[in-house]
């Protein structure tokens, strides 16, 4: 499943196929307790540890696998919030997805100038 759309904007359905391309083996878990809390991709985002307990996730390894993955699809929602930040900024002149385009980027805005600085985002 492509990123293309926001992942704030995912629909349940949506969230099920992303559960079901990253983590197949926790679908049976899942796959009710996503319907029946209706979790699209607004409150995936939000999701806790405890919450995942909740959700029929109990073993700390697989909470920790998702979480991980979790992490990624927030930073990559606020890489796009940010890019749409700059992108709109008056006196912007490159589009900031064109940056490290292999690797998770993390987008500054500078204040002073209004134009965007590229910064390596680091996430192990």
């Amino acid at each position: 499943m492509g990123l293309s759309k926001r992942v704030s904007l995912w629909s349940v359905e949506e969230v099920l196929e992303w559960m079901q391309d990253y983590h197949p083996a926790k679908m049976d878990t899942l796959q009710k307790a996503i319907i029946k809390h209706a979790i699209s991709g607004r409150v995936l985002l939000r999701l806790k540890d405890h919450h995942l307990e909740l959700l029929g996730v109990e073993a700390e390894e697989e909470q920790q696998e998702i979480l991980q993955d979790l992490l990624l699809l927030r930073v990559q929602e606020e890489v796009n919030e940010l890019n749409d930040i700059c992108a709109v900024t008056p006196g912007t002149t490159h589009l900031l997805t064109s940056c490290f385009s292999s690797l998770l980027p993390c987008f500054i805005p500078v204040a002073s100038t209004w134009s965007c600085t590229c910064v390596l985002a680091l996430i192990l």
